[in-house]
């Protein structure tokens, strides 16, 4: 859940568009585009207003002092926030703009779009306790070095007094709760606690400001500890008659990943994909799993169930995997070598003046081994780019044992061709190299996530790891995790699929641990949509490059699609299509 997380603010850091200089000069007005440049500065202006904890995310900090209490005269604002640039964005012909702008109208048009429909048709403000959280933008005010400690801490001090009445209008709003999400809110308040009872206090040690204000400033920073265990009791003390379902429902479930998808395909269209591609990737697997078996089993019996075939394969190919105490190493190792293939068979351009730090993962971020990305935000986009890596010092033996043959020696590498090399880093670097603000804040997180899975295959495609049948399953294998995201998400959402199936699809059909499995279950059960942005990206992305192939025929190269792709930045790939589909 923490990688996911981080991923998607990966998607919020990242930025960019091309120059959309391929639009044909006789369509495109420049007085417009001019215009419509302005009116992209005012519309981001108004919406940092509107979203003050979203702009000190990305590292606007105008109003960083600035908490809105969640009632229903901010929704009355929002709705018409919506509505007031939704006429504005009437004002512009798309067709006159230049590649770059119509896909910023598109994406400012959707936005806007979702906004009126979260608040009109989802609302979940109604039915979700965990929309009601202050601590995050609290904790980022406290611990990223962006401003002096002491103005840092007045904004927070500011902040804090509205913390008792943002409560306040949170239990006005709730009325029937989902129970999952009540108890992840109550969990989630009560882990932003110590933000505010011991943080707060060692940090305003730290400063020269008068004791007399510090006073002030910690008696209010107690009174916020009071509110949000008010809130806190309050949920566990609800009882509601008719508790919603966790499950969104096809109506509601299509819509949602019409707005956050953006995809050409359906909700429905995407899930039918996904089930062909799983028959296919199970298909792959065993042909590989019946080619290997000699060679690992010599004349043992070979079982004769596909599936349990496969699983004893993995079993045994996830004992080849690094030291505890060698994790971070072996990642380091490998991205010279990544680098080195990429150039060998000419995928990319991969700029050499943007290095990617790897770095040990910082104790804020610390709690689970793995790797994430952090790339600098929209308004820091000269930063470094870190690729965090956790460490397993102190886990338990088994436990330790149990997380590297998931993460194995094969494994290993297609997680660095993800996250890293040419996954999420490059493409991050590719969407920093344009002024645009627009894709960066709005920015596809199908897309980012798609470029990272689409590589993995790309790679193994070009000889990555030398076409080594081992390599192949084990990449099969993280494919299916992609595809059985999909799969479990729209199963459980539009189908009412148990836990029982969904555990049944995740350890026996896509070979996951038990604690994997019942860790997705619960993400299942406080998400929606954002698990089907895996695949359909991917799909998409596959489908264009096929596409765009055919279009250039003997032209065609893959290293001028893969940088062409990259140009647009972190947009919808359905607007990439459109543009790089011309006839």
């Amino acid at each position: 859940m923490r990688k996911i997380l981080l991923c998607a603010y990966a998607a919020v850091a990242a930025s960019a568009c091309n120059t959309g200089t391929s639009t044909s000069k006789s369509a495109v007005d420049s007085t417009l585009n001019q215009a419509f440049a302005g009116y992209e500065q005012h519309f981001i202006d108004d919406l940092w207003k509107a979203n003050p904890d979203w702009a000190t995310s990305v590292g606007y900090h105008k109003y960083d002092s600035v908490l809105i209490i969640p009632n229903n005269a901010a929704r009355e604002a929002a709705l018409q926030f919506a509505g007031r640039h939704l006429d504005s964005l009437k004002s512009y012909n798309p067709d006159a703009l230049t590649d770059a702008n119509k896909i910023d109208f598109q994406l400012i048009n959707n936005f806007l779009e979702s906004v009126k429909w979260s608040i009109d048709t989802e609302k979940n403000y109604i039915w979700n306790p965990s929309n009601y959280n202050v601590s995050g933008t609290f904790a980022f005010i406290l611990n990223e070095n962006y401003q002096p400690l002491e103005q840092r801490l007045r904004s927070f001090a500011a902040r804090l007094n509205n913390v008792p009445a943002y409560y306040e209008a949170a239990k006005s709003q709730i009325s029937n709760p989902v129970p999952e999400l009540t108890t992840l809110a109550i969990e989630q308040n009560l882990g932003g606690l110590s933000v505010f009872e011991k943080d707060f206090a060692d940090s305003l040690r730290k400063t020269t400001i008068p004791a007399a204000e510090q006073a002030s400033m910690v008696a209010q920073a107690k009174a916020a500890v009071g509110a949000i265990n008010s809130y806190v009791n309050w949920l566990k003390a609800l009882k509601p008659e008719n508790p919603r379902s966790f499950r969104l429902g096809k109506d509601l479930y299509d819509q949602k990943f019409r707005y956050d998808i953006q995809s050409a395909y359906t909700a429905g269209q995407i899930f039918d994909s996904a089930m062909v591609r799983k028959a296919y990737v199970h298909k792959e697997m065993a042909r590989i799993s019946r080619e290997l078996w000699p060679k690992y089993f010599g004349n043992k019996a070979m079982p004769a169930d596909s599936l349990e075939l496969i699983g004893a394969m993995i079993d045994t190919l996830s004992a080849n995997h690094v030291k505890p105490e060698e994790f971070q190493t072996a990642i380091e190792k490998q991205l010279p070598t990544l680098i080195s293939f990429i150039k060998e068979k000419n995928l990319l351009y991969i700029d050499p003046s943007k290095p990617l730090v790897v770095r040990k993962e910082p104790a804020y971020m610390a709690g689970v081994a793995g790797a994430s990305i952090s790339a600098p935000g929209p308004y820091d986009k000269g930063g470094n780019t870190y690729y965090n890596v956790g460490s397993l010092e102190g886990w338990p033996k088994d436990k330790a044992e149990s997380y590297l043959r998931e993460y194995n020696h094969y494994i290993l590498q297609i997680l660095d061709i993800h996250e890293a090399i040419p996954g999420h880093y490059t493409q991050l670097v590719y969407s920093n190299q344009s002024p645009s603000l627009i894709k960066s804040i709005l920015a596809n997180g199908a897309m980012i996530e798609g470029w990272a899975v689409y590589t993995e295959q790309m790679m193994l495609e070009n000889g990555y790891g030398n076409n080594e049948p081992e390599m192949w399953l084990m990449w099969y294998k993280w494919n299916l995790r992609t595809v059985c995201n999909t799969i479990l998400d729209y199963s459980v959402h539009v189908k009412n699929m148990s836990k029982e199936e969904a555990i049944h699809l995740l350890t026996k059909e896509a070979f996951q641990q038990a604690a994997e499995a019942e860790g997705k279950w619960r993400r299942v059960s406080v998400t929606s949509v954002q698990l089907t942005s895996y695949f359909t990206g991917y799909k998409e992305i596959i489908d264009l490059r096929t596409a765009y192939q055919k279009q250039e025929g003997a032209n065609y190269s893959l290293k001028a699609f893969n940088e062409k792709f990259l140009s647009y930045g972190s947009a919808p790939v359905k607007y990439i299509s459109q543009l790089m589909l011309k006839h």
